[in-house]
């Protein structure tokens, strides 16, 4: 079988595509058949080797296109052996009728389309388009060729010698040994990695773990803080208000609070208890509602002194009421009530009351008395400076009655002096220490 030298499968459908647009594909009609010079069909080497005239080695593109129209010729003689068995015949009249001659151009024809995926016969054009694909074709079947010979033209420049050759074994051998080596060391790391993956994982969901419980932790921190500051300014609030207090405290230990109460002092010659004047002259007159309120505020003294240090008077019993405060005295079942107060009337009534007066101030002398005593008891080193007997302070008498204001106002004043020694003693009772500065200067 002839075999046809077909073009790459791009040129081959391009120019199919071509033969297509032009309407050449498919069976052509033999009568409208060009004449058979103007087509040609390439064959293979073997084909063309029964022909003495054509060489079987490739050579230029005239010699290649005298082979294939010799090698059209003996296909066409060997088809028609049947008909025309000897070269003597293809000159015979018969056989150069123009149909036999068609018959032949038919046969060639069919032949070369059943080879071939381009129907035949072919235009010029066409030709021409699958001679330039062929011939591109060729020259890169030469360039590759020519590549091929300096390939194995280098091989055969570079052999080495057998020294080398050795060396370059042993060589190989210890590569092979040493990819080995490493393929096991790749492998061992590969295993380690995985095992570090695994760990990596393993640590990451406990990092994960861990960064939830220090978000907590950090939640549960800031909530601490904050209850721990709070805590700190209430302490710090508290600490402030307790210092406070105690400094408070302390001076109010270091005050007195009955010289603050009951404030003894003087006023020229008289003696006065929380600016009330006790005591009356003829250069000075004073009311008489200024003297009672005087009185009242000295009984209210005693009657607080007396509670404070426990201290209950026998036979008399104080009733602090102001301006209109009295004494009791108590005798058994009875019970006789002195007014101590007074006025400035000297009517006969008056007269009786003035004696009612008198007995209530000689009443709270002698209370004064029983509390001095009951002071220096507790106390051996006190000494109020004016000693009381009976009703009289300091040898001056307390009763107003056949005496004089001077003298009378006098012994008021020295009573008050002995109440404030007492007043110092009760403070220095409630307080626990002594203090020189207690004691003020006697009016």
């Amino acid at each position: 079988m002839p075999k046809t030298y077909r073009p790459a499968p791009q040129r081959n459908q391009s120019l199919v595509e071509f033969l297509n647009s032009r309407n050449l594909t498919g069976k052509i009609k033999r009568e409208t058949l060009p004449p058979p010079s103007e087509s040609f069909v390439v064959l293979s080497r073997s084909q063309v080797a029964p022909l003495g005239s054509v060489s079987a080695v490739g050579g230029s593109g005239a010699t290649a296109g005298m082979a294939a129209a010799a090698g059209t010729t003996g296909t066409l003689q060997s088809q028609s052996t049947s008909t025309s068995p000897t070269a003597d015949n293809w000159q015979s009249p018969r056989n150069n009728s123009l149909s036999h001659r068609l018959k032949v151009a038919n046969r060639l024809f069919d032949v070369m389309s059943s080879k071939s995926s381009v129907d035949h016969p072919m235009c010029q054009e066409c030709t021409d388009m699958l001679l330039e694909s062929l011939e591109r074709q060729l020259d890169d079947v030469s360039r590759e060729r020519d590549c091929y010979i300096d390939f194995l033209k280098k091989v055969k420049d570079s052999r080495i010698n057998m020294q080398e050759e050795e060396a370059l074994r042993k060589e190989v051998e210890e590569l092979k040994l040493a990819q080995q080596e490493a393929a096991e060391e790749l492998k061992k790391m590969q295993e380690e990695r995985e095992a570090l993956a695994r760990e990596t994982k393993a640590l990451e969901v406990e990092m994960k773990a861990l960064d939830e419980r220090e978000e907590k932790f950090w939640e549960k921190c800031n909530e601490y803080q904050l209850r721990l500051q709070t805590f700190q300014n209430e302490r710090d609030s508290i600490n402030l208000k307790y210092d406070h207090d105690v400094k408070q405290y302390e001076r109010l230990q270091k005050t007195v609070v009955y010289n603050d109460a009951f404030n003894i002092s003087h006023d020229g010659p008289f003696g006065t208890i929380n600016g009330f004047r006790l005591g009356r002259l003829s250069s000075h007159p004073v009311e008489w509602n200024e003297i009672n309120a005087a009185w009242g505020q000295t009984l209210l003294l005693l009657y607080t002194v007396a509670n404070k240090l426990k201290f209950q008077f026998q036979t008399y019993r104080l009733v602090p009421m102001g301006s209109f405060s009295r004494v009791e005295k108590i005798d058994g079942d009875s019970v006789l009530a002195y007014e101590l107060y007074g006025s400035g009337d000297f009517g006969l009534n008056r007269m009786f009351l003035n004696r009612r007066f008198d007995h209530a101030m000689v009443a709270i002398l002698n209370c004064l008395k029983q509390l001095t005593d009951f002071a220096e008891e507790r106390d051996r080193s006190l000494r109020l400076p004016y000693r009381i007997n009976k009703d009289k302070i300091g040898e001056l008498s307390i009763r107003l009655q056949f005496n004089q204001d001077e003298l009378w106002t006098k012994a008021l004043k020295y009573m008050l002096t002995n109440m404030k020694w007492i007043l110092a003693f009760a403070s220095r009772a409630n307080s626990g220490v002594e203090s020189s500065s207690d004691l003020a200067s006697s009016p």
